[in-house]
């Protein structure tokens, strides 16, 4: 659906020269796991017992432990403007990188996304990617949600704050009252750097900086600053409270540095990260460990049940994950009917058991 020949595809623009890590995406290597299909396929082949049947199914363990998993009135407009990053991180469930410019939302489908909003009781429209502000629409779309009174999250990598073309970002988003919800995997450099590439913790601390300057993480609600952690490695989340006090305690210590709250993710089996689990030997391990911790008390918190998530070409899923896997509901943004929506039902498969252990992992972060 590209409509801005700049975007499509060749050599990465010249602003993401000197990006923090130099990989390339799945897509572009040829690589075996970038179709989505291949993804579900090695997921689904591994010999994992659930609690509900020998081999672990998702749905079944819903009903065995008597879960309500219904959609709830939809809270949360979610709009991924496309797989364009300045980074390539090796957790990346999107897929990301500058070399992705070929996944880019157009401004006609920014347009139908905000007549699809106007139809629904969303409060919150949550912007992601790749790095969402490369998107050229990216300050339209912000602009015309806050105009129509949403709360809006922007969910940056923090070193894009470092461009010089994004400059004046931290302070334009502030004027607007927009949330920014920044990925931080540790308050220490060794984790963050092995995780998202050398010297990516350096320029987060310096995008930090830059955001208090303008208000950003000082108890402000309409300057909120949450960051988000997820583990470098092969294991959960840590508790998510304490990992707050954590941070909190290391940021001001180390670099004078606030927020206003942290959020903690497990890393969902897909795409790049998926092909670190398989070059490490470690995701047999990690499925066994995701589904025994199966919680269904997470399970009924998980953002599917209140989100609509719509992909850079205008495609409706139930999350961000379920995208990046194409397990795709029916019907296009363009034609948006608010009940049909709702009463299709959620897709489910084995990646969910991510969203679903321990504390759960959700885009507001644990849901028990």
């Amino acid at each position: 659906m590209l409509q801005d020949s700049r975007l499509g595809g060749g050599r990465a623009p010249d602003i993401f020269e000197g990006s923090p890590r130099a990989v390339t995406s799945l897509k572009v290597r040829n690589n075996p796991l970038a179709p989505a299909d291949e993804q579900r396929r090695v997921l689904a082949d591994l010999a994992v017992a659930g609690a509900a049947n020998d081999q672990a199914d998702f749905a079944a363990d819903l009903v065995a432990h008597a879960v309500d998993f219904d959609r709830l009135p939809l809270e949360y407009f979610q709009i991924n403007l496309g797989k364009l990053c300045n980074m390539s991180c090796r957790h990346c469930h999107v897929d990301a990188g500058p070399d992705r410019t070929d996944a880019m939302m157009n401004r006609a489908t920014v347009d139908a996304c905000l007549a699809a909003l106007d139809k629904t009781s969303a409060h919150t429209v949550d912007i992601t990617g790749g790095a969402p502000e490369l998107n050229p629409n990216f300050r339209y779309l912000v602009a015309q949600a806050v105009a129509r009174g949403k709360q809006v999250i922007d969910r940056c990598n923090l070193t894009v704050l470092l461009l010089p073309k994004y400059a004046d970002l931290p302070k334009w988003l502030a004027e607007r009252g927009v949330e920014l919800v920044c990925s931080l995997p540790h308050y220490r450099q060794r984790n963050t750097d092995a995780q998202r590439g050398a010297g990516t913790y350096a320029r987060s601390i310096e995008a930090l900086r830059r955001l208090n300057a303008v208000g950003y993480g000082k108890g402000d609600p309409q300057r909120r600053l949450t960051l988000m952690a997820n583990p470098a490695g092969a294991f959960l989340a840590g508790d998510q409270a304490q990992l707050e006090r954590d941070w909190r305690a290391g940021l001001l210590r180390e670099h004078g540095l606030t927020f206003d709250r942290l959020i903690a993710l497990n890393n969902m089996p897909i795409s790049r990260y998926l092909e670190w689990l398989l070059q490490s030997g470690n995701l047999e391990a990690y499925m066994r460990r995701l589904v025994s911790a199966f919680n269904p008390a997470a399970a009924a918190g998980v953002m599917c049940r209140n989100t609509l998530s719509v992909g850079w070409d205008g495609g409706l899923y139930d999350c961000d994950f379920n995208q990046m896997l194409e397990i795709r509901l029916d019907g296009q943004i363009a034609d948006f009917d608010p009940a049909a929506f709702i009463s299709q039902r959620i897709l489910t498969d084995r990646h969910c058991y991510g969203c679903t252990a321990g504390a759960g992992s959700s885009c507001g972060g644990a849901t028990a």
